[in-house]
């Protein structure tokens, strides 16, 4: 099995199986295999401490108390002999004694071992394995596991004399501690496999059940079924998870819907002018008489609108690729709207169609003249489709905090609240029935948003039923020119 593949509940019961067998092993490591290193290492470094302490404060009047002190607390006895080999101090302690066992000789021996080590000797002596030859005295009964540490320590005096400081320590035999640990551990290390294992379980079941049931779920999802809800539980994580998918379920769900009705009203609006066109030439060739300047421009006016639709869908794809490039220059918003309005008037006042204009002062932007006079003529085109029976369309201008606002109103009948969000999007219809634009194709506000956004404007709009609606989009000012 790949390691891929491998079910989470497992991994996870895997990576705490070794942390236990690490944890234990480390544990069995240092508490038998290294416990009587350990111990060594530690009395030592507390010998040679003491050692250290007693050659600062030899010359103090109270050396006896301090010897006696650091005898009774770090368990040495302590020998001060001289030059010549008497003894200036000796502790009488009921500790390992070998330090009063050793002769003028073996003192002496010591000494100079210590002078060529440096100043500081550790010998180790086993107890029941001392003879004069190796250390000056005769063996002392049977053979005795205990061991012992002498520390030698060579003490300058300033007339140059020097001194030899023995401190002399039994090492306790830690073989019966370390069995009696390693029984422990072995109950302990079945133990905590043991609990290990069914914490494991526990938490693996935990994670794991809201993980499969999300990817359950996610199966469905990527079959195309949107209603598919994600609700596993159990930690803030899944709990983000669950938010993040429903979420995009619904986002695809939109979208999904969108195309759909994408694909339906582009079809309505290609099919309608295709229908007339063929109807009408059909006309022209059946019918004799036909053949007048009216029929032919209802060809060419629908031939028209279907080049506009067709170069509508692909500027929009443009803009929200990102592969429109802005042609920016400095000009008059204001004398743009005006002209634009002017054309549209052109278009509808034989419809009984009236647009008005209102400007507190001129408003100079910076930006792509063409796409913005496209901007204002989309929202024109919109709100002529849909204003009201009185077919009157208002245009505001407002200058505000460096900003100018382009305001296109319409008198019909409204956008609820819950439709608003998903107004931009193409060919979005509050109540689902297509009406056929009276200017434009349908991807007037697509196109709005994105050339907007694209001039990194804001655009918005302002609608309750049953009181029009206000679509606007506002630009930054230019800077004077000097």
């Amino acid at each position: 099995m790949k390691r891929n593949s491998i079910s989470i509940r497992w991994k996870i019961f895997a990576y705490l199986a070794i942390f236990v067998l690490c944890t234990v092993l480390f544990l069995w490591l240092f508490q038998t295999v290294f416990l009587e290193d350990f111990y060594e290492a530690i009395k030592i470094k507390e010998i040679k401490s003491a050692a250290d302490y007693i050659a600062q404060n030899i010359d103090s009047s109270d050396i006896s108390s301090i010897l006696s002190d650091i005898s009774a607390r770090s368990e040495v006895n302590i020998r001060i002999v001289d030059s010549s080999g008497t003894d200036i101090y000796h502790t009488d302690q009921p500790y390992d004694r070998i330090i009063d066992r050793l002769s003028a000789t073996d003192v002496r021996q010591l000494y100079w071992e210590a002078l060529n080590s440096g100043g500081l000797l550790f010998k180790r002596y086993d107890q029941g394995n001392i003879g004069r030859a190796q250390t000056g005295f005769a063996p002392s009964g049977p053979k005795n596991p205990m061991q012992a540490i002498v520390c030698v320590r060579i003490i300058q005096r300033p007339n140059g004399e020097a001194w030899t400081l023995l401190l002399g320590s039994s090492i306790t035999p830690v073989d019966a501690t370390v069995k009696t640990i390693r029984v422990q551990l072995i109950y302990a290390t079945a133990a905590l496999i043991a609990a290990a294992a069914f914490l494991a379980l526990i938490l693996s079941r935990g994670i794991a059940r809201p993980i499969i049931e999300i990817n359950q779920s996610a199966k469905q999802l990527a079959k195309g079924n949107y209603d598919v809800s994600f609700n596993g539980n159990g930690y803030k994580e899944i709990v983000e998870l669950n938010e993040t998918l429903n979420n995009a379920a619904k986002e695809l769900a939109k979208t999904e819907k969108l195309r759909r009705e994408l694909i339906a009203n582009v079809s309505h609006d290609l099919r309608t002018p295709l229908t007339m066109i063929t109807g009408y030439s059909e006309i022209l060739r059946d019918i004799p008489g036909e053949n007048t300047p009216e029929n032919i421009q209802v060809i060419i006016d629908e031939a028209n609108r279907l080049t506009r639709l067709v170069n509508d869908l692909m500027q929009l794809s443009q803009l929200q690729s990102g592969t429109q490039q802005l042609q920016l220059s400095r000009f008059n918003l204001t004398d743009v709207v005006r002209m634009t309005i002017d054309r549209c008037a052109q278009f509808t006042k034989n419809d009984g169609y009236t647009i008005t204009f209102t400007a507190d002062n001129d408003a100079w932007v910076e930006a792509d003249e063409l796409k913005i006079s496209q901007v204002i003529y989309n929202l024109i085109g919109n709100a002529l489709t849909y204003t009201g029976d009185d077919k009157t369309v208002t245009v505001t201008q407002e200058i505000k905090g460096g900003h100018v606002r382009i305001s296109v109103k319409d008198t019909g009948e409204g956008i609820p609240a819950e439709h608003i969000e998903n107004i931009w999007d193409r060919y979005y219809k509050v109540d689902k029935t297509h009406k056929r634009a009276a200017v434009g194709t349908g991807l007037g506000l697509s196109i709005v948003k994105s050339i907007v956004q694209l001039h990194g404007g804001q655009c918005g709009v302002d609608s309750a039923p049953g009181e029009g609606s206000t679509f606007w989009f506002e630009l930054k000012l230019a800077e004077k020119s000097s």
